[in-house]
């Protein structure tokens, strides 16, 4: 077991569990992740001699994050943001960032490529789903919803809004 850092738990003394952190931590126990892994591991890239490049993300840690993708609707550069912004996802997924970065939208990019080519994707998800429905649980979809602060100011003298704002006026 690894001693845990700084940025696993900081200094927060009043924090609660969360309905994510919940789902994810049962979703931890419940699936089968080793088994996932032995169907990919042929096809996933094997660690190169030095030099050659990065070293690939663990597998087991990219089928995580695949996973994560799905159950919140997140796309590659969204997941990406999501692992720098959620304690729950990163521990999900075993990211800590005292250690290392969360993997870039290329790498889980190139790992859904990886799926799909190899017709994996849909097979796991369909596996997972009777899995789950043994276990008398379902899951489906949920949805982030990403926020943007646009500066009133500029919004407000935008040329479109000027043209709508005078043809209201005019009646």
């Amino acid at each position: 077991m690894r001693q845990q850092t700084l940025a696993d738990n900081g200094f927060e003394r009043f924090r609660k569990r969360t309905r994510r952190e919940t789902f994810l931590l049962e979703m931890d126990q419940i699936i089968p992740w080793r088994d996932l892994c032995k169907v990919i591991k042929p096809f996933y890239p094997k660690v190169k001699r030095k030099g050659a490049g990065r070293p690939p993300v663990g597998l087991e840690r990219m089928l995580r994050i695949h996973f994560l993708q799905h159950w919140f609707n997140l796309s590659d550069p969204a997941v990406e943001e999501a692992l720098y912004d959620s304690r729950a996802m990163r521990s999900f997924v075993g990211i800590d960032l005292g250690r290392e970065p969360a993997p870039d939208e290329t790498t889980v990019c190139k790992f859904r490529h990886l799926l799909e080519t190899h017709n994996l994707g849909d097979r796991f998800f369909q596996l997972i789903g009777e899995f789950l429905e043994e276990n008398g649980l379902k899951v489906s979809t949920g949805t982030i919803v990403d926020a943007t602060i646009i500066d009133a100011f500029a919004f407000a003298n935008h040329p479109c809004v000027l043209q709508r704002t005078k043809a209201l006026r005019q009646g």
